[in-house]
């Protein structure tokens, strides 16, 4: 009878230091705010056959990163979870022939965005083989993968510590089970206790801005440019994160190939897929991809090329940047490189017109104003 007592002490000691492991865990995953490290201690308290309820000190140490607009995520980085598992357990679990002890663990916890119903999550973890002293107190970290978590909406968010359960077996040397097999112990955070872990205004996303697009773009293998016009419209999606692009009107440019034989083409930037990029400080990085379309090209005057099926065989990506002093009210210069592809379809001259337009290095220099409507 005394070994069966202190089988179960045992085996509830070590249940709770899994449950409260899993339970901050998952807690810390979704609680500081952006690049803030965490270091938090909480109490809970387990049943214990025989011996009543047990309290049971957690440390809970990560690095978190919350969104700043809607949309965003909530992430975390380097989280460790440490339960201190006390003496009388270890002796315990001695008594029945273990050596070791792992298990599984439900963490429950409760997130709270902006004017969202209240969300219950239950994360499953799990706690790795730990091996036991003859005698003395000993540590467990529990460990787990937790998936990020979207915030669609703006004004507070919280997320709350709930109860936790948790499922430990212990073992002995040679892997087999003890006489207590495996065992399930609920736990309860204990009152008194701040359990908001994250508490934060989600602001509202920036907002969205259509500007008026002049400029150029310089084809480096013609040694030509042409001049650009048309719209970039931008619809933040989240905090850093926007969709749209330019779309350019039809240009023309105007060049001579080996430096003396006149030539003409018109140019078409047909967005290909959807467009987007990134929010950075007062300006952003746009992304768009393109394929290039040769509609007409002359030589001296005459078409040696005609219709949308001359184009590029591969689209082109740009990174446009914007410059210094660059601002989403007012606008200002956005700049960039791609490369083109070899061209297909512009008939039997397509192997010498790709030989003079493909290749890396082309440039686009534009400046974006405000438009309405």
């Amino acid at each position: 009878m005394p070994l069966r007592i202190n089988v179960r002490m045992l085996l509830a000691a070590g249940l709770i230091v899994l449950l409260t492991a899993a339970s901050l865990l998952f807690v810390a995953v979704h609680s500081a705010a952006a690049g803030t490290p965490v270091d938090k201690k909480l109490s809970f308290t387990c049943p214990f056959p025989l011996i009543g309820l047990q309290k049971l000190d957690v440390n809970i140490k990560a690095d978190f990163e919350v969104p700043t607009a809607p949309g965003g995520t909530l992430t975390t980085s380097g989280l460790t979870i440490t339960v201190t598992v006390p003496d009388k357990a270890a002796r315990g679990l001695n008594l029945v022939g273990a050596t070791t002890i792992e298990g599984t663990a439900a963490a429950g916890v409760t997130l709270v965005n902006g004017d969202a119903k209240p969300f219950p999550v239950r994360i499953p973890l799990d706690v790795a083989k730990t091996e036991l002293p003859p005698s003395g107190s000993f540590t467990t970290v529990a460990k787990g993968s937790v998936p990020t978590v979207t915030l669609a909406k703006p004004g507070k968010t919280t997320l709350t510590v709930g109860d936790f359960t948790t499922r430990l077996t212990p073992k002995k040397a040679d892997g087999s089970y003890t006489g207590i097999g495996s065992f399930t112990s609920d736990c309860a955070l204990d009152p008194g206790q701040d359990a908001v872990l994250l508490s934060f205004d989600l602001g509202e996303k920036p907002a969205g801005h259509r500007y008026a697009v002049a400029g150029k773009t310089g084809v480096k293998a013609l040694g030509a440019t042409a001049p650009l016009t048309g719209t970039f419209d931008l619809s933040p999606t989240a905090a850093t994160v926007f969709s749209g692009g330019p779309v350019f009107d039809k240009a023309h440019t105007e060049f001579r190939l080996f430096g003396f034989v006149p030539g003409a083409a018109d140019l078409e930037f047909v967005a290909d897929g959807p467009q987007g990029g990134d929010l950075t400080g007062t300006g952003f990085v746009a992304r768009p991809r393109f394929t290039t379309v040769l509609p007409l090209v002359t030589l001296v005057g005459m078409p040696v090329s005609s219709g949308p099926g001359c184009r590029t065989s591969a689209p082109s990506t740009a990174e446009l940047r914007t410059g210094d002093g660059f601002t989403m009210a007012a606008g200002g210069a956005l700049t960039g490189t791609y490369s083109l592809a070899p061209l297909t379809g512009c008939g039997a001259f397509t192997p010498y017109l790709s030989t003079f337009v493909q290749g890396e290095g082309n440039t686009f220099d534009l400046a974006l104003s405000p438009r309405k409507g």
